[in-house]
């Protein structure tokens, strides 16, 4: 297969990062560092030597960038200072914008007045929407859902889940036609669909196994919950235990057991769910925004608007749903908590409509590298299909 090279290329990478990859003479120090590198895997030398030739397609196809965690070993040891941790991550925006079909991505990645307006704009729009359906705000006692009906957040969260779905399966199929191009599995062979899937879902992706394994180690010396890996983990359960809270309580409400609003003690398994999530999430975006803004590390040196953008909103909607659970708990209602329910919409619905184009995508895309990675021929099936051959 023949692939055409790109003079212009690292120009156009530059725009997503501070990248330094043409001081690289590719002495391979960085892959002889790596604690992920493998003979089959030898990142992050082949990546910046692809970049260094122009050849986008090869480095769009290559599943290596999706599995490096940007423990910074390779740039704490680049004889030259160039910084591949960095151009990972620089790589990892740029792919994230070209699987993008909308092209929002890339807009957001490039050009911080961009990053800005759009957030404000969509906040607007999509706060003056949800209020557009506002209630009474009565004061005898604090009945939310009758200030934002349940029905036009359950409408609203729906929509948003399609489009969300759709948007993200088209980044990923695109993904997966770039990365299938270098998988090289055999053709015919039955492959171990079941086992991969486990171990990349509960090994690697709840787990964080490889992470907390192997790419922690300037960091063994530091407590566990200050490490890069927990404060990573944090925030990937908190996400997704508040989205298991959410989407049960709705099932709940389908099945006629608890209507949305009914008030719950606090150890109500799903509220319990919902408020140990929240706690996780609050913990790890604290955390990461500490580091990122006093540069702690090399993983942290780094910034764009986008991602200070990503963390602030994952940070905001664990807060203010917090708030608006602990005012649930108080004596005495108070206005403020219908206003932070709107708050808290318009926060976790621009963070959950922004999935696709922001650093979150890369969760996405990362599992399903890691899937194709995990993928393997079936003992004693590969022998027959190249014998067929």
């Amino acid at each position: 297969m023949s692939y055409r090279a790109d003079p212009g290329f690292l120009t156009e990478l530059k725009r997503y990062g501070d990248v330094n990859v043409e001081s690289c003479f590719n002495c391979g120090n960085c892959t002889a560092i790596c604690p992920l590198s493998s003979e089959t895997e030898n990142f992050p030398r082949r990546v910046i030597r692809f970049a260094q030739l122009g050849l986008r397609e090869r480095l769009l196809s290559s599943r290596e960038l999706w599995m490096c965690y940007y423990c910074g070993e390779c740039t704490q040891t680049c004889p030259r200072e160039a910084d591949p941790g960095e151009f990972m991550a620089t790589v990892r925006r740029y792919a994230i914008a070209k699987y993008d079909r909308l092209g929002i991505a890339r807009l957001l990645y490039t050009s911080p007045v961009f990053n800005a307006l759009f957030l404000a704009v969509l906040a607007a729009v999509f706060g003056l929407f949800i209020y557009g359906f506002h209630g009474p705000q009565p004061g005898d006692t604090l009945r939310l859902f009758e200030f934002i009906p349940a029905q036009v957040i359950h409408t609203l969260g729906l929509i948003a889940g399609l489009v969300i779905v759709v948007t993200a399966l088209l980044g990923m199929a695109t993904m997966a036609v770039q990365v299938g191009k270098s998988a090289n599995l055999p053709k015919g062979a039955r492959l171990n669909w079941l086992a991969a899937l486990w171990d990349v879902i509960a090994v690697e992706v709840l787990g964080q196994k490889r992470y907390r394994q192997d790419c922690e180690v300037y960091g063994e010396d530091k407590p566990w919950y200050v490490q890069k890996w927990f404060i990573h983990a944090s925030m990937l359960w908190g996400f997704l235990g508040l989205f298991a809270a959410t989407a049960l309580n709705y099932l709940l409400e389908l099945l006629g057991i608890k209507p949305t609003g009914t008030w719950v003690p606090p150890w109500y398994p799903v509220r319990l769910l919902g408020t140990v999530a929240g706690l996780f999430l609050i913990y790890g975006t604290t955390m990461a925004l500490v580091k990122r803004f006093r540069k702690q590390d090399e993983s942290s040196a780094h910034s764009t608007p986008s991602d200070w953008s990503f963390l602030i909103l994952m940070w905001l909607s664990g807060m203010t749903g917090f708030a608006l659970e602990l005012s649930i708990y108080l004596p005495h209602p108070s206005t403020w908590s219908y206003w932070m329910l709107l708050v808290h919409l318009v926060v976790a619905g621009e963070l959950l409509l922004l999935a696709p184009f922001t650093k979150f995508a890369h969760a996405m895309y990362r599992t399903l590298a890691l899937y194709v990675h995990a993928l393997k021929p079936l003992p004693g099936r590969e022998a027959a299909v190249v014998g067929a051959d």
